[in-house]
């Protein structure tokens, strides 16, 4: 069982002192971290800057408890980070989404939401509108050290966009072009993605032709709770029926499987032609449900004539998967940096050499067409 800290064990770090120990200007990886805190819970409000103030690398630009409140105080108190409550008196969370994320220092939102079906119809439409990730609002009790660390990481890197996980300036590109099979139509293709993924994910489905018929896996990180409603966004982006996956499931033209929140989709090949199978074993990622499998079993299960691609997320996850998918001779791409909100996922796998195409998710979505529409099969 995790044991509370008290908050009165946790660094007495006011946002003013910290700023004089950590006065960066907003040019490199060891800049302090802005964050804003928008919740009209006082007691919410509080937990979150305590959290927050304990980590030197950040400082609280702000605390509001409307979203009318965080719009003016970030006119002139500029977040790279804003933790967002949806559910708030006046114009709310979700109708200020789209203001909060134009501010001149186009921060990244976390939305903070409640465990209810509302909670997760809000939460999903503002990941799709833009907000950068989510983290499930705990019951009273709830705020553990373990939620402490959570949530340190989530703001950690969403406030470390500008440089790679180590501190590094990213390179102009990592894509290998030589990799791509020319003329070459793949069997699946694959979509791995986690923090930021969901408004990418919309961007490159909307590219999709009508005509566009090849099926279609989605493993996105998301709680279970969630993911019946994000089926149904997928639709929406689309114009296709997406199915949660389960055991037996047929990969075939036409069909969007996603994956459950409680396993991984691994592709199988049998007499009639592709299965699916939803597997409970423990990935490298150690991500639930995880993009490795569905990767390493299509280049087991389609000789490598699938095609995946990774968008925006943080960590490893999807690239031993892209590494035997490549091996089979399958082909990888990944979204670039500079509109992912965290290049976690898509990175490793650009910095492993595996990706011969690097790119915005609108241009991932055009080439998918076109490689759908290629004359040769693969």
């Amino acid at each position: 069982m995790t044991r509370l800290t008290p908050l009165s064990q946790w660094p007495e770090t006011a946002g003013t002192d910290a700023s004089l120990r950590r006065p960066f200007a907003r040019t490199g990886a060891s800049a302090a971290i802005r964050v804003m805190i928008v919740d009209d819970s006082l007691t919410v409000r509080t937990i979150f800057k305590r959290m927050v103030e304990s980590d030197p690398a950040m400082i609280i630009a702000g605390t509001a408890s409307s979203a009318e409140g965080a719009l003016a105080q970030l006119a002139d108190a500029p977040a790279d980070v804003v933790l967002l409550d949806l559910e708030m008196p006046g114009m709310g969370g979700l109708g200020a989404l789209p203001a909060i994320l134009a501010t001149p220092a186009a921060p990244q939102v976390l939305v903070v939401s409640s465990l209810t079906m509302d909670g997760a119809e809000h939460t999903l439409s503002a990941l799709q509108m833009g907000a950068a990730d989510t983290l499930l609002k705990p019951r009273p009790g709830g705020f553990t050290e373990d939620y402490r660390t959570q949530l340190l990481g989530k703001i950690r890197a969403l406030g470390s966009r500008g440089s790679d996980p180590m501190g590094n300036v990213r390179a102009p590109s990592f894509a290998r072009p030589g990799l791509a099979r020319p003329r070459w139509r793949p069997e699946v293709i694959a979509i791995g993605a986690s923090t930021g993924g969901i408004h990418a994910l919309g961007l490159m489905l909307r590219r999709l032709a009508p005509a566009f018929d090849l099926p279609i896996l989605i493993t996105q990180h998301l709680p279970a709770s969630f993911i019946p409603v994000f089926a149904r966004q997928v639709e929406a982006a689309c114009g296709r029926s997406a199915e949660i996956a389960s055991d037996g499931a047929a990969i075939c033209a036409g069909r969007i499987l996603i994956a459950p929140g409680h396993g991984h989709m691994v592709a199988q090949r049998r007499a009639d032609g592709l299965t699916m199978r939803i597997s409970s074993d423990p990935a490298p990622s150690g991500c639930v449900p995880s993009v490795d499998p569905m990767l390493s079993s299509l280049a087991e299960a389609c000789d490598g004539r699938a095609l995946g691609v990774i968008l925006s997320g943080m960590g490893r996850d999807g690239v031993i998967g892209a590494g035997a998918l490549v091996d089979a001779g399958g082909t990888i791409w990944a979204q670039d940096a500079d509109t992912s909100a965290v290049w976690g996922m898509p990175g490793a796998v650009a910095r492993a050499g595996l990706a011969s195409m690097i790119a915005p998710p609108e241009r991932l979505g055009d080439a998918v067409c076109a490689q759908a529409s290629a004359a040769m099969p693969g």
